[in-house]
């Protein structure tokens, strides 16, 4: 394949991507995005292997095959639950990717100045013997690559050590409560100056290789210490904050390899997980630069009571149906209990039987439900729930006082009144769905336990809430029964 037959394709295989992006902002349009990947994404590798440029395709081929095979057993085995740690696993593959290409660019750079400082040293022995020197050449573009290849390993390093973090702490594996070491904000912005003070040292000695090494161990450091302070409730903003530094990697990596098409994909992946996080961010009230910078929403200084906080009443699934059979209006508001449970599919058919019935339902999605942005639409969809029933926090927080029944199944962060009412709780700020204010709310839970922020629910003693114990799904299932 010619140069320009690559360049064309890698042309076309952009369009993909950004038409993939176009088509995932929507439920309805989400699976022709998927496509549009795919084939973006498989004219890219096609281009890649026919490139002239290109050697050692056999070993291209085989690490193909050996990523299809891990990447198609995952696909096939990994829970919808699972997929914010699946997420986050593979924001660490780019990281530590861009880092090996990062050493890798550097070294044979490295190589190939040595080797120019001894032609020029043999030419200026011959030029001085006749009376002359020759000048070394501009190094304005060794400069350039030497930045490209520090840039480049720093924000690998720092989303290698972060992915993995949040990997721990999504998995279970890693406690969700903040990390909170004495002047850690100082550390970080230590971290950076130090970094920057090598990356200058680096540059101007030409590219010598302890300050490299050096950085590496501060930045994997710094990307560990970034994530490990920041708590669980805030972990949806975390994935797609590392999505964004994935991106930003990826495009370094591009720099390095002089590849258009990797520069482009991972410019697009690195500002659309900004924008995906600003607007997070400002579903949760929190700051977008302090996201950036870690350790955002608690400092672990305070935390909120995971002490009950008055009398719970429990209630039944009979009693449930009955309620729901009297009831004009009624809002479902699920969270990550609902996804363990897999309680989608019946919750469907409830909705369907209540619909047919004349009961107008909706559903309530808080930005942050579950634990990656969109996930609880996702299940909705896999489900078959009407797509123009499924609205966002904004567009039906107003409509609660109006509200016979709210059925809050799995949810518990994003409808806690504490977010609004007690400055001292780590989720303090955080707009939540105002569940509270409908006439009759029926909280679907396994037991009293605190949510992953750690802290306990008003909205469970209050005097129109109702607790219905048990697995998500055997409870929907029971209704199903007696609806």
């Amino acid at each position: 394949m010619s140069q320009g037959l690559v360049t064309a394709a890698y042309i076309v295989s952009a369009l993909m991507f950004i038409l993939s992006l176009a088509g995932l902002s929507k439920q309805e349009s989400a699976k022709a995005g998927n496509w549009y990947g795919v084939a973006g994404m498989t004219i890219a590798l096609i281009a890649t292997i026919l490139d002239p440029k290109v050697s050692g395709v056999g070993y291209i081929i085989v690490a193909m095959v050996i990523g299809a095979i891990i990447g198609i057993r995952l696909a096939l085995k990994v829970e919808m639950t699972q997929m914010p740690e699946l997420v986050a696993i593979l924001h660490s593959f780019v990281g530590l990717a861009a880092v090996l290409v990062g050493f890798n660019s550097y070294f044979e750079h490295h190589e190939a100045a040595a080797a120019a400082k001894e032609a020029l040293a043999s030419v200026n022995e011959l030029a001085m013997a006749l009376g002359g020197k020759v000048e070394p050449v501009n190094s304005a573009m060794q400069n350039i690559h030497l930045t490209e290849v520090f840039l480049g390993v720093f924000i690998g390093a720092i989303t290698f050590t972060g992915s993995i973090v949040a990997f721990g702490k999504l998995r279970g594996v890693m406690s969700s409560t903040p990390l909170n070491i004495p002047f850690k904000h100082k550390l970080n912005l230590l971290a950076v100056v130090a970094s920057t003070v090598l990356m200058i040292h680096f540059v101007q000695q030409g590219g010598e290789t302890w300050p490299l090494i050096v950085m590496t161990l501060i930045a994997f450091a710094f990307g560990w210490h970034l994530v490990a302070s920041i708590g669980g409730a805030d972990m949806p903003v975390v994935v797609s904050m590392l999505n964004s530094y994935s991106g930003w990697a990826a495009a370094a990596a591009g720099f390095m390899l002089s590849n258009d098409l990797l520069i482009v994909t991972g410019a697009l992946v690195g500002s659309s997980g900004a924008i995906l996080s600003y607007i997070m961010c400002k579903a949760m009230n929190r700051s977008f630069i302090s996201v950036i910078a870690g350790g955002f929403g608690t400092d672990g200084s305070s935390a909120g009571s995971s002490e009950e906080q008055g009398e719970h009443k429990e209630t039944t699934a009979e009693d449930v149906a009955e309620t729901l059979k009297n009831a004009s209006s009624v809002i479902i508001t699920p969270g990550y209990g609902m996804a363990v449970a897999q309680a989608q599919y019946p919750v469907a058919e409830i909705t369907q039987k209540l619909r047919n019935a004349g009961v107008e339902v909706r559903f309530g999605i808080h930005p942050v439900a579950g634990r990656l942005p969109g996930h609880m639409n996702v299940l909705l969809a896999e489900a078959k729930v009407p797509y123009d029933i499924v609205l966002e926090m904004d567009e039906i927080n107003d409509d609660f006082p109006e509200t016979d029944v709210v059925l809050v199944i799995g949810a518990n962060d994003t409808v806690n009144p504490a977010a609004l009412d007690d400055p001292n709780s780590p989720i303090a700020g955080m707009p939540v769905l105002e569940v509270w204010n409908a006439k009759e709310v029926i909280v679907f839970k396994r037991s009293m336990n605190t949510g992953y922020a750690g802290v306990q629910n008003p909205l469970f003693f209050k005097e129109n809430s109702w607790m219905l114990f048990g697995d998500a799904k055997a409870s929907v299932d029971n209704i199903n029964k007696a609806l």
